[in-house]
């Protein structure tokens, strides 16, 4: 933990970015978002109950036969407020930052994200709600919209000096510092985007599962930024979203009171990825999102071994909480022990993005 040391002996006040005016205008927003999500939580949820926009759940999975008719697109719940408070607040912000006249243009990027996200996510969420009673978008649908949109996002980070202050195409390799991938930055950065989209998408499937992972990541990438001191403004939205997930998690821990949904997983998952694009560490995405990572590989593997055997499975069920749920392990359990791994996985991601 001696990186730990250091970075805090570096942090003496009138020293470091994160200290003073910095710190107090990341934390502001963040209980601005915890405190509005957290009142606007349960009028939200009688809303959806009235309107009877409720989950429903997978036949094969009928150890969650009591979800069915939960309020779902809880994703509003966390990424309105994001959205608000980083356009009254973040957007316009505070002179005195590395790039005063540019900086604050970065985060029309993540912002749009989770607009475009949350959109394409309520679309497929209210498709396949217990009143409509549908099957969602399409798959390939739903991922073709995802590729143009991660596409998008790609081209505006390479606009010249407006985004990030590094390099187009370098990515950050811990212990041996920025590195330039050429043009296989393109097809590795969408893939990042398209591919936590669908692994944030795929872990919402236990109570406070998603959530609660995706608090801990953002909270790592949050620190990141205000530590590294030239990605405040993005440090401050990543801490502002932590803060509307802490609250989310109030309705959305066992036993949940309402669903995130694709409305918020889309969201959820690729802004992930952009902030990480954002501050360089493409690498560090993949330790920090951990537990996303091995959700997603659970459901590639099981797909692929079907296939490849006529019918065989690894898994008795993918994704992986899915399969230690039916090895007997009671939902909490399996939520709590990702969590452990999750705030592990932060940690170390810290650890490599300072090495």
């Amino acid at each position: 933990m001696s990186w730990l040391l250091l970075a805090a002996r570096s942090t003496a006040p009138g020293t470091h970015p994160f200290i003073g005016n910095t710190l107090l205008q990341a934390v502001v927003p963040a209980v601005a978002a915890f405190t509005i999500t957290l009142f606007a939580g349960p009028y939200f949820i009688s809303l959806m109950q009235r309107l009877k926009l409720g989950k429903q759940v997978r036949e094969e999975l009928p150890q969650h036969s009591g979800k069915v008719g939960t309020p779902s697109m809880g994703g509003f719940l966390f990424t309105v407020p994001v959205v608000l408070l980083t356009i009254a607040y973040n957007l316009f912000g505070t002179p005195g930052s590395e790039n005063p006249n540019k900086t604050h243009l970065s985060l029309l990027l993540p912002l749009t994200v989770v607009v475009l996200c949350s959109t394409l996510g309520w679309v497929d969420d209210l498709m396949t709600t217990v009143r409509i009673g549908g099957e969602g978008l399409r798959a390939r649908f739903k991922f073709a919209w995802l590729v143009v949109i991660a596409i998008a996002i790609v081209a505006i980070l390479h606009l010249p000096k407006l985004i990030s202050p590094h390099d187009q195409n370098q990515v950050y390799i811990p212990t041996i510092g920025d590195t330039n991938f050429g043009i296989a930055y393109w097809p590795l950065a969408v893939l990042a985007i398209v591919g936590f989209a669908n692994a944030v998408n795929l872990t919402d499937g236990l109570d406070g599962l998603a959530a609660g992972s995706g608090a801990f990541a953002m909270a790592a990438f949050a620190i990141i930024a205000l530590l590294g001191g030239k990605f405040v403004f993005v440090g401050i939205f990543s801490i502002t979203l932590f803060g509307a997930l802490l609250a989310f998690l109030w309705f959305n821990a066992f036993p949940a009171r309402i669903i995130m949904g694709d409305t918020g997983s889309l969201a959820l998952g690729a802004v992930m990825a952009t902030v990480a694009l954002m501050l360089n560490q493409m690498l560090v995405l993949l330790v920090i999102g951990f537990i996303y990572v091995i959700e997603a590989l659970s459901v590639m593997l099981q797909v692929g071994y079907f296939k490849a055997t006529h019918g065989k499975r690894i898994f008795r069920s993918s994704p992986l909480h899915n399969h230690l749920e039916l090895m007997g392990w009671h939902e909490n359990e399996v939520t709590q022990r990702f969590w452990i791994v999750g705030m592990l996985a932060g940690v170390a991601g810290l650890a490599l993005a300072f090495s």
